[in-house]
């Protein structure tokens, strides 16, 4: 059995995300190993560094990317540097990991796209939702047909934010997120939904947003409606304030034959005229899916450089989602359906 390379990953960004949930996660999976970590605050490169255990720590980029044994590169930075991170790394001849967004604009992840086709380098985005066990299996009864056509889909995420304490942060500036809810959650749901339904093409979008939040520049709700050239219909929702008993993440498929829903997986079949519970048991709690959907991803990434094969969340894929954000966006600002 020919044994698999170890992949040598450089971090870019030593932030909440990276400490919390990428470098602890790289840190179990056998074919990787987390060699250095880069922050324009080289200080905080240290800390973090000597906290998890990393060898080499950098202020500066391109000295990190000179190092040879650096095979790929995870940015976890804020959106508004990604585009330049990326190009970089990709021109230095690493393969890349993005985290959601990818970019502020559609403009921006083609540039970045047309990079890893130039260079011939991988470049993956971290659509998480994508590699949750629940979501593997539902896009598993959807590819069999086993719901048979998907006449309406649902796709939201409500996450409530204490904006008196938050309201100063990066992911709340236009100018470094690129938009509100939606560009934060709304991407990833509309990205999930849409791998879900096999990438059909949309036709018209019509979205509403709200601004309820004193003193914040970005929309902290939206409620949108894509209409698909195959007839089928999606709705998606995303939140920082609604008030629910507790946050919710969710896709719902509505089937010719089936309904099937995640966040808990829950399978049912029209069979002889009634629906009937198919949903195969899992053990795995809220955490737990969420824990493993991030170790999923990395462990496909890795997977995908030692074989040399198409990445699930493909960036090019993931560029047109943005190039459907901007349509939202669009929309809401003009109060009226787009047609694309």
């Amino acid at each position: 059995m020919n044994e698999q390379k170890k992949i040598k990953i450089g971090i870019v960004g030593a932030g909440h995300i990276a400490q919390v949930v990428h470098i602890p996660i790289w840190k179990t999976i056998a074919d990787a190993e987390v060699v250095a970590v880069c922050d324009k605050i080289k200080a905080k490169a240290r800390w973090v560094a000597e906290k998890l255990h990393i060898d080499r720590y950098y202020g500066d980029l391109d000295e990190m990317l000179k190092s040879d044994d650096i095979d790929a590169v995870d940015i976890c930075t804020e959106t508004a540097s990604h585009k330049e991170l990326a190009v970089a790394a990709l021109s230095a001849g690493k393969h890349v990991l993005v985290e959601k967004p990818m970019a502020r604009t559609y403009q921006e992840a083609k540039a970045m796209v047309d990079a890893a086709r130039k260079y011939e380098r991988h470049l993956m985005v971290a659509m998480n939702v994508r590699f949750r066990r629940d979501a593997i299996t539902l896009k598993s009864f959807v590819d069999g047909n086993e719901l048979g056509d998907i006449i309406y889909a649902k796709s939201g995420w409500v996450s409530r934010r204490n904006f008196s304490k938050i309201t100063d942060r990066w992911l709340y500036n236009r100018e470094i997120s690129g938009g509100g809810v939606l560009m934060d959650l709304g991407i990833q749901m509309l990205d999930a939904a849409s791998w879900l339904l096999g990438d059909l093409q949309p036709v018209s979008v019509k979205a509403v947003t709200f601004h309820r939040v004193p003193n914040l520049s970005v929309e902290d709700s939206a409620i949108c409606m894509l209409q698909y050239e195959s007839g089928t219909v999606l709705s998606l929702e995303v939140s920082w304030t609604i008030m629910t008993e507790k946050d919710l993440l969710y896709v719902n498929l509505y089937g010719t034959e089936g309904t099937a829903l995640i966040n808990p997986l829950r399978v049912y079949k029209s069979i002889r005229g009634k629906m009937v519970n198919i949903t195969p048991s899992t053990d795995e709690g809220a955490n737990i899916r969420y824990r493993r959907s991030y170790k999923n991803e990395l462990r496909h990434f890795v997977a995908c450089l030692n074989k040399n094969i198409p990445m699930q969340a493909d960036a090019a894929e993931v560029a047109e989602r943005l190039r459907i954000l901007e349509a939202l966006y669009r929309s809401a600002e003009a109060g009226k359906e787009i047609t694309l």
